[in-house]
């Protein structure tokens, strides 16, 4: 017989009220177009300095939970990096939806300083998602075609939402078609092409 999981303490209820409201500061000046550091973060809050750093101890700290809760908004699990050369395209239409659901913080994040530093402090997890994603497709290239393929990919897989949304009127599923169109159409040329080099074009 499993044994009932205790209740949270006051203490942990606390502490998790905390975080939380801290969480909703950070959303908060991220949409406010606010510089985000730990002293905006304890004035909006309405604790300590100190507070806010035994949480979050730095800047990227402070970042992660952010970039978190954006993604949670989004759509969770669904709004990730890929694991896959399969996620680049089976992805697509949960991101692409995910970012219509919360369009005015995403177009926040894609287009504001503030926004990009959030986007910017997930630049070594990203890359290596898609490095590794794309590992098996780029294989064949000369090494310096492998970065340019692998970059490309990326840009496909989420970075057209704002542009297609702001001049082309479009909503996340037709994106999601569009794109996963020039992906596919991508990875087929990568694998008809072999070490030919993309300065040469296409397969």
């Amino acid at each position: 017989m499993t044994e009932a999981v205790p209740p949270p303490s006051a203490r942990e209820r606390h502490k998790e009220d905390v975080r939380t409201r801290i969480l909703d500061s950070l959303i908060a000046l991220l949409g406010e177009g606010i510089d985000i550091n730990h002293d905006r973060v304890a004035e909006r809050t309405g604790v300590a300095r100190r507070t806010v750093y035994r949480y979050f101890p730095d800047h990227d700290a402070l970042m992660q939970p952010l970039w978190d809760r954006v993604v949670n908004l989004a759509g969770g699990a669904a709004v990730r990096f890929p694991d896959s050369e399969a996620e680049l395209t089976s992805s697509m239409l949960s991101i692409y939806e995910g970012f219509d659901r919360i369009a005015g913080l995403a177009t926040i994040v894609r287009a504001t300083p503030q926004g990009r530093a959030v986007r910017l402090a997930q630049k070594e997890r990203r890359r290596a998602a898609y490095v590794s994603a794309t590992a098996d497709a780029v294989k064949a290239l000369p090494p310096e075609d492998r970065l340019l393929a692998t970059a490309m990919l990326q840009v496909l897989h989420t970075t057209p939402w704002l542009e297609m949304r702001d001049q082309w009127d479009m909503d996340g599923a037709q994106m999601a078609t569009a794109c996963r169109w020039a992906v596919e159409t991508l990875l087929k040329d990568l694998r008809a092409r072999g070490a030919k080099p993309l300065s040469e074009g296409p397969a």
